[in-house]
């Protein structure tokens, strides 16, 4: 397509204007090729015919759609006027500073402070793709540090633009937020320190200036080092070219470095009291400017803050002081004051008081100085002169000097602090971030702009190749032809300034001359370059000037002060002093050979570009340009090395008013930073670039049918394009991407505007036309109606005359005659018909009325018969409530007297109890006598040991046969067959051995007789406890002969119950019965009911066969003959024939009543008898229950039985054991009695009369024994005749005949309605028969365990919710439990909080214990548990959510059963014997709140997390109702991104992860209400990062997307009414996106809208409407943008408004979490361990 096509009416064009630059005309004709002028018409409406040259029409503006893109390259086309606009309306009103330029970021600076560099906005922009977000610093930096992190390459951020523009703040924003994004955890406040270098640089860098209050008066790039893991470790700082003569002078208005002015400031504190400052007019060097204050700036708390950061980086007090020492002594030089001597000379007086502070400061010889200030040394080869100077001289040497020790004093504090941003560690990469002048151009010129320029000139280069270098990667990337652009190419200047024999050399030349001034080298500028190179001109009207022509512009430059400035020189005498300094600063500052600060960290090691020659001696110093060169070479070199980011700060105004757009001023900065150049360059080739998605989207509706049958939509988009565009050069296919030349989207926007505007028209056109129809119908009918009625009127008159009012009186007359004798004719029809129907009607009535006295009277004998039935029942109903009076009272004299029998029994049982502890007591007595009896023996081992001195062989068999002994002992249980043979052989030994004692017995006589009387004593004190043994046992028979009666007694009552149970039984079967009589009853209601209704039936057809018989028997037949069938008809319709046999209906109505009362009798009685077998079925329900509950008393018996036979059964053992034990005894007495037989026999009637004993007391325990085998016996066929009872119970089958059953009806009800109380009764109180013998059970139990040292196990428990544990099982407790618990394997089939009851079982169990140290270990182990659990799986939803709930169970656990009534309210009675007893918990109770806040918090935390990627796709870029947004054009951004958004998250993923939680929850038990609290922070969160991205995504805020918003929150309330969060107060949370979703949709073009926005919004502030308005987005054109005007209504609207400043939500503030109280309601003795837990060492007790 042609350009010159594109020139139509109606397009818009921009024509120069000298005062806006450009200006936007409409064209008023088309233009055709060859026309010299162009019709246009201005916006004022003024016409202009702006004459054109055909080669180079104006530039085409672009559609209003695409007007305030977030991208310049975004532009269809791309100009300088469009770019300016673009700029423009975002600025000045969209309120948008930071705009994408390709590859730059474009930074306007607005003059006011703006709500978006808070921390949200940098957690918004942290892992943000660069192009989905609004531009911004954050994004460039984002950006940067991405790459950096993914591709393991150094990045450089590089800030340029005029003083003024913002550069040092939009470098620190890029250092803040590297330091914000990339905390480090092992270099504690690395960032700090890294953000705190920039307060100390601004404090000796900065100073104000005309065009800014805070410019940065050097170069710097800061190097930020990074490790592994992507953390910050470190930073270097390299600075250039410091601007040395602001130290001595300032122009007007414009101040020092501040520094100086903070100085002063503090000059009256106590710590700087010794530099003897005062305020800032007093020193020459802060006064020059004549501005010694900046509005809105403290220099004392600037100062603070200074010495804060100074802290802060680890410089200490006594270094500060340094520093402010000599920055004081530079403030006092300055005042020094020079006098001239004649025209000659020149002095310093030595009283000069400013002098002797200067040089106490410094410890300098105050002479010396003073002598040395007006006085140089000329060395020659032959001698040295001393020559004075003159004022001028010496003033320009003491600013010299001044100026030489700022440099110092600024090059030693970048060392220091690159020293305290030094790192140990190896760096890994870095970003590097360059804050430089931008391009200069003043109305004088001097050194120090042609270096920044030179500066320029290099970076440009820099960035021209990068820019080419990405369109180049880009061109092969997609597979488009690479063809050369023509560019601007400043490497020429470059050599200009910087190559051999260049400007820099020819003025390093000249600096070394002895003689050299500015006019010879600017003489020798002229010899090289005048008409020998086109970029150096010659001033025309100057001679002390030359022109240089820059990439952006011309530049005159002054020479004057070039050589000085280059030299930078102070005289060598003055250097000699200030190196001989008392103070070692100074002394430092200038020693012989100082050792160069290296500028660059411990990882990085570069090399100049080209090789810096040393000097040999003093005279061949380095001057400035040669180091700036060398620098600046290095710079280039690093950031060739990297991979750049380019910031251009641009000055809106020169007046730094907020917002206020100077187009001059802007277009001249935009030319100077090479933004326009970079247009340039992308509009010569194909600048706007689609993918084939994109391009489908936006330009669906240009294709045709058969184009979208295509199933390929590339195909698609070429075969459009093809069709669209003739010219295939216009552009070119991708592989991804659609490339088009400048100005071909935007008459694809005009092909499609008005393709939509065709649609618009012809929906217009039908709906006209529909709405013309449908007027035009509504008049024809309204037209027709008037034509009737009129032509009516017309034909009325017409009609009216006299021989038509005649005749219509005499058809009156005939009418009424004929009317007449039809009426009367069926007057006597009627008349006849009626008198018939009130003859028969009232034989009817009487023969009704007979019919009724008779019923009446049946009715009346019934009611006798009734009302003596009902006093009788009431007689009966009376009588029986007495006897339930009397069997109430009879029952409870009978509780009494059997808890006075119970009373009775205790006694018995506690004698009994007694008896066994006494027996246990005789036992251990016996016991007591058997061990005295062993001691006795083995006294007279050893003293028959003594004896067998004499004889060593008798010492040995001894000892051979004790040991034979003893081993025999402990394997009497193997060798119990054996034992007869072993006692045989030892009774052989003995024998052997008493003969061979035989002897030696005799000699020890004496001794023995005495032995022999203490063993008859012993003897007889053996036999008196034996007889008392024996009067015990005898009185343990008697007692178990009375329980035997018990028992007896017992089992008497349990056979009665057992009878009353039958009968119970039996009178159950009837109620089956009973059942079928109702239904019975229920069929003849139904068959009463159908006899009643074919009765009505009838009673009908008799009505009315009884009419057609009266119409048939009146003799009327000449009237029928005169009626006809409809008259017939209509008589009947009309009523009249009716109301003759209304009688009849009468008397209809009496039998249907009569009927229906019999009914409602029927009914009731059948209500009653539902009541009474309802009444009958709850108490068959109830007596089934007291049945089951019998049948299980019986089972407790049988089972107690079953144990006491388990018990009896090792009462067998027990005798074994005895019998053992008697046969050890007897093994004893057979030894003694062999040993005694010879010497004397009563040893052995002694051991005979033991034997007996014990022999007897076998036999006692022997009996004992068959009495408990007799009571099993007695137990078993109690047992036994149960079971026989429940039988025959089950077979018994009621023989009663239908007629007893119905006339014992309500007999029985009654009855059994009494004897289900007394078997309650009776139920009740054999319970408590049984638990007590139950109780005597374990006590006889105890006593057998006790009396047989036999550990039983004891039987069925009744658990008290405590699990016992050992404290050496504690770390496994907390290991199984906690540590090693998967919450997948509890949550399923388990109750919630199971782990949780399981700890507080054992917390119960060591209160019970008393035991404190047990208890505090267990408690701070499961403390210590959970929070280790918790840290290990700190990422782990499920995980935390499981301990979460169990945390609350535990603490509501100890809470509910801590014994405070507030916790007690619900808890049943039996759970509250379960309480803590001996401990209080409740300081643990805090520290489990505690932790449960903190999980609950990381909980919170790990949600957020992982909902949060999904927010944004799925709230706010996801299309719920699609087709509705269009796509717009993308800029370079967009198409660089570094994410691959390969998975896109949909609404749906958003609802999913939702459910995915709640149900997690939900399975996990946790507590209802803190679900509720979960939800809501979820919702908040989706609801703040939501807006928090709409207010950061300008392309976001559209009408349309403001529905996508609205129907996506409907989502989210259908989601919580489906879970039943309604309450939850989740909804809420979202009110303020609902708000910002209605106000994109909502007018916004009168008042009354911006008063309706003031109303509705309340839930957002003031910044947020006014930001949202502002970068309110159309998609097409035919919407509207936002006027300024409607913005500002709004805004002064919303000025009373008092609410907070900060644009964005804060998406990290937590809600405060509420734990609630929730009693368990689960029993603790029913709670069970699975073995899933692997706790089998817990055991319930």
């Amino acid at each position: 397509m042609a350009v010159a096509a594109l020139y139509t009416q109606y397009n818009r064009v921009w024509i120069p204007d000298p005062e806006e630059v450009w200006k936007s005309a409409e064209i008023a004709k088309d233009y055709r090729v060859g026309d010299q002028v162009l019709r246009l018409l201005l916006e004022d409406g003024t016409e202009l015919e702006y004459a054109i040259d055909p080669e180079r029409l104006p530039p085409l503006r672009n559609p209003d759609i695409l007007v305030g893109e977030n991208d310049l390259t975004a532009l269809s086309y791309l100009h300088e006027p469009a770019v300016l606009h673009n700029l423009r309306v975002r600025f000045a009103e969209s309120k948008l500073i930071y705009t994408y330029s390709g590859i730059i970021l474009v930074a306007m600076n607005p003059y006011k402070q703006l709500p978006i560099y808070g921390d949200a906005i940098i957690h918004a922009y942290s892992g943000q793709n660069m192009g989905d977000m609004d531009p911004h610093i954050f994004a460039v930096a984002e950006e940067a540090y991405k790459q950096m992190a993914r591709n393991n390459k150094n990045q450089s951020i590089i800030v340029s633009g005029e003083s003024g523009a913002g550069k040092t703040v939009s470098a620190r924003y890029a250092m803040r937020y590297f330091a914000a994004v990339s905390k480090s955890g092992r270099n504690a406040h690395v960032e700090d320190k890294v953000l705190a270098s920039n307060p100390i640089t601004e404090a000796i860098g900065n100073a104000k200036t005309t065009r800014n209050d805070n410019s940065s008066r050097f170069g710097k790039y800061t190097e930020i080092s990074f490790d592994e893991r992507h953390q910050i470790i470190g930073a270097n700082m390299r600075t250039y070219l410091l601007e040395k003569s602001r130290v001595v002078f300032q122009s007007e208005n414009e101040r020092n470095y501040h520094i100086f002015y903070q100085l002063c400031a503090s000059a009256q504190q106590s710590e700087f009291k010794h530099l003897k400052l005062g305020s800032a007019e007093e020193f020459n060097y802060t006064s020059t400017g004549g501005s010694t204050a900046i509005e809105g700036v403290n220099d004392r708390a600037d100062m603070v803050e200074t010495q804060k950061t100074f802290s802060l980086l680890g410089f200490k007090e006594d270094f500060q002081m340094d520093i402010f020492k000599t920055l004081a002594a530079i403030l006092h030089l300055g005042n020094v004051q020079i006098t001239a001597v004649g025209s000659e000379r020149s002095t310093v007086s030595g009283d000069d008081s400013h002098l002797k502070v200067f040089c106490e400061l410094l410890g300098l010889d105050s002479s010396k100085v003073a002598q040395w200030l007006c006085h140089r040394k000329i060395v020659t080869t032959s001698e040295t002169v001393v020559k004075p100077m003159t004022r001028p001289q010496a003033v320009n040497a003491r600013d010299a000097l001044a100026k030489k020790i700022y440099a110092h004093l600024f090059d030693f504090l970048v060392e220091r602090i690159n020293h305290a941003l030094r790192f140990s560690g190896k760096q890994h990469t870095f970003i590097g971030v360059l804050d430089i002048y931008g391009f200069e151009t003043f109305d004088v010129n001097s050194f120090e702009q042609f270096c920044i320029n030179y500066a320029n000139e290099k970076l440009q280069q820099q960035f021209n190749l990068h820019v080419f270098k990405l369109e180049q990667e880009e061109y092969m990337r997609e597979d488009i032809p690479w063809t050369l652009i023509d560019f601007y190419d400043n490497q020429p200047v470059i050599d200009l300034i910087e190559a051999k024999m260049g400007i820099l050399d020819l003025l390093d030349e000249e600096c070394m001359l002895p003689h050299g001034s500015d006019e010879n080298w600017l003489q020798k500028l002229y010899n090289n370059f005048i008409n020998k190179n086109s970029l150096f001109e010659k001033p025309r009207m100057s001679t002390t000037s030359f022109i240089i022509q820059h990439f952006a512009d011309k530049v005159e430059y002054k020479c004057e002060g070039f050589l000085e400035k280059n030299r930078d020189t102070v005289y060598d005498v003055l250097v000699e002093i200030l190196r001989e300094s008392k103070f070692h600063l100074c002394a430092k500052f200038f020693q012989e050979n100082p050792v160069p600060p290296s500028p660059f960290g411990s990882g990085i090691t570069m090399k100049s570009a080209k090789q810096v020659i040393k000097p040999n001696n003093k005279q061949l110093r380095t001057t400035v340009g040669s180091k700036f060169r060398s620098s600046l070479s290095l710079l280039m070199e690093t950031l060739n090395a990297t991979t750049p980011h380019y910031v251009r700060c641009v000055k809106p105004n020169d007046e730094k008013l907020p917002f206020e757009f100077d187009s001059k001023r802007v277009v001249q900065q935009l030319r100077a930073c090479g933004v326009l150049e970079t247009i340039r360059i992308g509009a010569q080739s194909y600048p706007s670039r689609w993918t084939y998605i994109e391009f489908y989207s936006r330009y669906g509706v240009l294709m045709t049918k058969q184009e979208l049958s295509f199933s390929d939509k590339k195909e698609v988009c070429k075969a459009v394009l093809h069709r669209l565009i003739q010219d295939s050069n216009q552009y070119q296919f991708g592989k991804t991407k659609i490339f088009f030349r400048a100005g071909q989207v935007a008459y694809l926007e005009k092909l499609r505007l008005d393709k939509l505007r065709q649609g618009c028209v012809l929906i217009q056109k039908h709906i006209r036309g529909w709405l013309q129809r449908k007027k035009f119908l509504r008049e024809r009918q309204a037209a027709l109606i008037i034509q009737q009625y009129f032509r009516g009127q017309h034909t009325v008159r017409k009609a009216v005359t006299a021989a038509a009012l005649k005749e219509a009186w005499a058809a009156i007359i005939i009418q009424k005659y004929c009317r007449g004798h039809l009426v009367r004719s069926l007057y006597q029809l009627i008349r006849v018909a009626t008198i018939t129907i009130q003859a028969y009607t009232r034989g009817f009535l009487a023969r009704r009325r007979y019919r009724k006295m008779l019923e009446e009277h049946k009715a009346v004998i019934l009611q006798k018969y009734a009302r003596a039935w009902l006093a009788r029942r009431r007689f009966q109903n009376i009588r029986r409530f007495v006897l339930n009076i009397q069997l109430t009272y009879r029952v409870q004299h009978l509780q009494k007297k059997l808890e006075d029998q119970n009373k009775e029994n205790h006694g018995l049982v506690e004698k009994l109890t007694s008896l066994a502890a006494v027996r246990a007591s005789d036992v251990e007595k016996m016991q007591k006598l058997e061990s005295e009896l062993d001691r006795a023996a083995a006294h007279r081992l050893n003293y028959e040991e003594k004896g067998k001195k004499y004889k060593a062989a008798v010492e040995e068999k001894l000892a051979k046969l004790q040991k034979h002994n003893s081993e025999l002992e402990t394997q009497k249980e193997q060798i119990q067959r054996k034992l007869q043979e072993q006692t045989k052989e030892l009774k052989g030994k003995l024998d052997d051995l008493t003969k061979q004692l035989f002897e030696d017995v005799r000699k020890e006589e004496q001794r023995r007789l005495l032995l022999e009387k203490s063993f008859e004593l012993k003897t007889q004190d053996y036999e008196k406890q034996i007889c008392s043994l024996k009067e015990e046992i005898k009185a343990l028979k008697d007692e178990s002969v009375q329980l035997q009666h018990q028992l007896e007694e017992e089992r008497i009552t349990s056979d009665g119950l057992k009878g009353e149970v039958a009968r119970l039984s039996k009178q159950a079967k009837t109620i089956s019965e009973f059942e079928k009589e109702i239904e019975l009853l229920q069929t003849q209601k139904i068959d009463v009911e159908k006899h009643v209704q074919s009765q009505k039936r009838e009673m009908r057809e008799k009505m009315s066969e009884i009419t057609k018989q009266l119409l048939e028997s009146c003799e009327i037949g000449d009237v029928r003959s005169r009626l006809s069938v409809e008259d017939l008809e209509h008589l009947n319709e009309d009523g009249e024939l009716w109301f003759a046999y209304e009688g009849l209906k009468k008397a209809t109505r009496v039998l249907e009543s009569h009927f229906q009362s019999q009914k409602d009798c029927y009914e009731k009685e059948i209500e009653a008898l539902n009541l009474k077998v309802v009444h009958l079925s709850q108490e068959i329900n109830h007596l089934q229950k007291l049945f089951r509950e019998e049948n299980d008393i019986n089972e407790s018996i049988r089972h107690e039985v079953t144990r006491l036979t388990s018990e009896n059964m090792m009462i067998p053992d027990f005798k074994q054991q005895i019998s053992e034990l008697e046969k050890q005894k007897q093994d004893l007495e057979i030894r003694l009695n062999e040993q005694m037989e010879n010497t004397k026999g009563k040893v052995g009637e002694l051991s005979n009369q033991v034997n007996g004993s014990q022999e007897e007391e076998g036999r006692k325990n022997r009996t004992i024994e068959a009495q408990n085998e007799r009571r099993t016996k007695e137990k078993e066929k109690l047992v036994d005749k149960i079971q026989a009872m429940q039988e025959t119970s089950e077979h018994l089958k009621p023989f009663e005949t239908e007629s007893e059953v119905e006339s014992r009806f309500r007999q029985e009800a009654s009855r059994l309605t009494m004897e289900n109380r007394d078997l309650e009764e009776q139920l009740d109180m054999k319970d408590r028969v049984i638990r007590k013998l139950q109780d005597q059970v374990k006590t006889l139990t105890k006593t057998i365990e006790k009396a047989g040292d036999v550990h039983l196990t004891s039987g069925p428990k009744e658990y008290l919710g405590m699990l016992e544990y050992k404290r050496e099982d504690e770390a496994r407790l907390i290991q199984n439990l906690i540590l090693d618990l998967k919450p997948r394997g509890v949550v399923v089939n388990m109750i919630p909080g199971l782990p949780a009851h399981i700890l507080f079982m054992c917390v119960r169990y060591a209160d019970s214990l008393s035991d404190a140290n047990m208890l505090k270990s267990l408690m701070n182990s499961i403390i210590n548990g959970i929070k280790q659990v918790v840290k290990e799986h700190v990422e782990d939803f499920e995980m935390l959510s499981f301990w979460l709930s169990n945390t609350c169970h535990f603490l509501n656990c100890l809470k509910q059963y801590s014994g405070e009534e507030e916790f007690m309210k619900h808890n049943s009675p039996h759970q509250n014997k379960n309480c803590l007893n001996n401990f209080d918990l409740s300081e643990y109770r805090q520290i489990l709140s505690d932790v449960a806040i903190r999980i609950y918090h990381q909980f919170i935390i790990v949600m957020e997390n992982n909902i949060q990627p999904i927010i944004v796709p799925g709230m706010l870029e996801y299309e719920s109702l699609q087709g509705i947004s269009g796509l717009k054009p993308t800029g370079f951004r967009k198409r660089s991104s570094s994410i691959d958004d390969t998975d896109a998250y949909t609404m749906a993923s958003v609802l999913q992860q939702l459910s995915y939680f709640y149900s997690t929850m939900c399975q996990n038990g946790l507590d209802p209400e803190l679900v509720r609290q979960a939800v809501k922070q979820l919702f908040f969160l989706i609801g703040a990062v939501t807006l928090n991205s709409l207010f950061l995504r300008k392309d976001m805020c559209s009408c349309r997307k403001g529905m996508q918003i609205r129907c996506n929150i409907s989502y989210l309330e259908e989601w919580l009414k489906d879970k039943n969060l309604q309450n939850s107060l989740a909804k809420e949370t979202l009110e303020p996106l609902s708000q910002a979703a209605w106000l994109l949709q909502v007018k916004k073009t009168t008042d009354s809208d911006a008063k309706e926005i003031y109303e509705r919004c309340t839930s957002l502030s003031a910044v947020q409407i006014i930001k949202i308005l502002n970068s309110y987005t159309p998609i097409d054109d035919f919407e509207k943008r936002v006027a300024p005007s409607f913005v500002r209504k709004v805004q002064a609207l919303l000025s009373s408004r008092e609410d907070s400043s900060q644009l964005m939500l804060d998406t990290r503030y937590l809600f405060q979490v509420m734990f609630p109280f929730t009693p368990s309601p689960h029993a603790l003795e029913m709670i069970e361990i699975p073995s899933s837990f692997k706790l089998g060492f817990l055991h319930r007790i």
